[in-house]
């Protein structure tokens, strides 16, 4: 029987077992052996990461040819315009080609966030806002990237779900076993 761990990601951790003397790893926060993380989320990137025992399944998360959906929570500086939104809906050209055309939205701050330590940093003359963005790919940095080019800059950036999983209700550190 396969297994599953859905690990919120806090920021400042790195994506791997073995530690690097800099920062926490995951094996400060997961003791189950021979589980392996499916993807990765950059040490500035919170969030969901899933870990499996199963290297097919690890592959068909982690394979772009499989597309499966990345759904991301943002907090930008400034205000996003229809214009930028539109614009992460067609496309993005990034210095490393077009990306897919994404899911984008303007959404109300999420309320049932953790605090973030350090906390991203404010500016009173420039307001935040939170965009729901949903891509089908997983370039380098790529959310960031994309936010930048269309003119609003990522402070936070927090993967909520891939594909059938999500963060629901898994605090800051936190792992749950789900059946494969």
């Amino acid at each position: 029987m396969s297994r599953i761990l859905l690990f919120n990601k806090p920021y400042g951790v790195i994506c791997q077992f073995s530690r690097d003397g800099m920062h926490p790893t995951l094996a400060d926060y997961i003791a189950v052996p021979e589980v392996y993380p499916a993807g990765r989320l950059d040490t500035d990137s919170e969030g969901l990461l899933l870990l499996t025992d199963d290297g097919k399944l690890q592959h068909r998360i982690t394979d772009p040819k499989h597309k499966l959906p990345k759904t991301y929570l943002v907090q930008v500086d400034g205000i996003p315009t229809e214009t930028a939104l539109a614009q992460l809906r067609r496309g993005v050209p990034l210095n490393d080609g077009l990306t897919l055309p994404a899911e984008a939205e303007l959404i109300t701050e999420p309320t049932d966030l953790w605090p973030r330590t350090p906390p991203v940093r404010y500016r009173k003359a420039i307001p935040t806002s939170w965009i729901a963005l949903t891509i089908r790919e997983g370039r380098n940095r790529q959310v960031r990237r994309m936010t930048a080019t269309v003119g609003f800059p990522t402070l936070r950036l927090i993967r909520w779900r891939i594909g059938e999983w999500a963060l629901d209700g898994l605090q800051s550190g936190a792992w749950r076993d789900i059946p494969a």
